[in-house]
């Protein structure tokens, strides 16, 4: 063996011996160790490295939800027909989702469907009994079809669950003035303007009820 031979096999001793000892001391990179997030979207590299960088995918809408959309689109253009039949493809998916039932009530209404209106949003509230917007639906409902103990029991309930919309005094003052219970009427769209001004028809009421006394 000649001095060089005997050189390179102490070199390949030493590297080989270093290489072994790092390896069983533990201490070198582990995936999922060396990037700890601090945020759930936070990202690797940032500006320095912007080819690094990850985040969260954009998550596609659900079928349902699209056809809520599609529903919510065609009832702003006044198509009612096509917005029944986004409904309806919502509830063959899922019977018992509320945002697809909400329209389905609101659609009944439009046709003056009062008996269908209420089937539905009594479902609504058996899925979810703090539904404060099917509450207030449903007093409405209750209201067309004369059932007015019920129609005030709901509007009440609305406002207890959500004393802070505006809405909901307001329908409430529409049922109480056409019961003619002026003095209670008054009360509740003045609550109705304090809480969103930009109710004109609260005002309005307020207006003629006040020059009324």
């Amino acid at each position: 063996m000649t001095v060089f031979q005997l050189f390179l096999l102490i070199v390949a001793g030493g590297i080989f011996y270093l290489f072994f000892k790092q390896l069983f001391s533990g201490n070198y990179p582990k995936r999922g160790v060396d990037f700890e997030a601090k945020v759930p979207d936070d990202r690797i590299g940032g500006i320095n490295r912007p080819d690094k960088t990850f985040s969260k995918p954009v998550e596609k809408p659900s079928r349902i939800e699209e056809l809520i959309t599609m529903a919510d689109e065609a009832i702003e253009r006044g198509d009612l027909l096509e917005a029944r039949k986004a409904v309806q493809s919502a509830l063959i998916i899922d019977p018992d989702n509320i945002e697809a039932l909400r329209r389905e009530g609101y659609l009944h209404l439009e046709d003056e469907a009062y008996d269908e209106a209420k089937k539905i949003y009594e479902k609504i509230l058996s899925l979810d009994p703090n539904d404060d917007i099917a509450d207030d639906a449903l007093a409405n409902t209750l209201h067309k079809l004369g059932e007015e103990r019920a129609a005030i029991e709901h509007h009440k309930k609305a406002i207890e669950i959500d004393p802070e919309y505006a809405a909901h005094y307001f329908n409430y003052a529409n049922t109480l003035h056409d019961l003619k219970r002026y003095d209670e009427a008054l009360v509740n769209y003045k609550k109705a303007y304090e809480l969103d001004p930009q109710i004109e028809e609260a005002k309005k009421m307020i207006e003629e009820l006040e020059g009324e006394q």
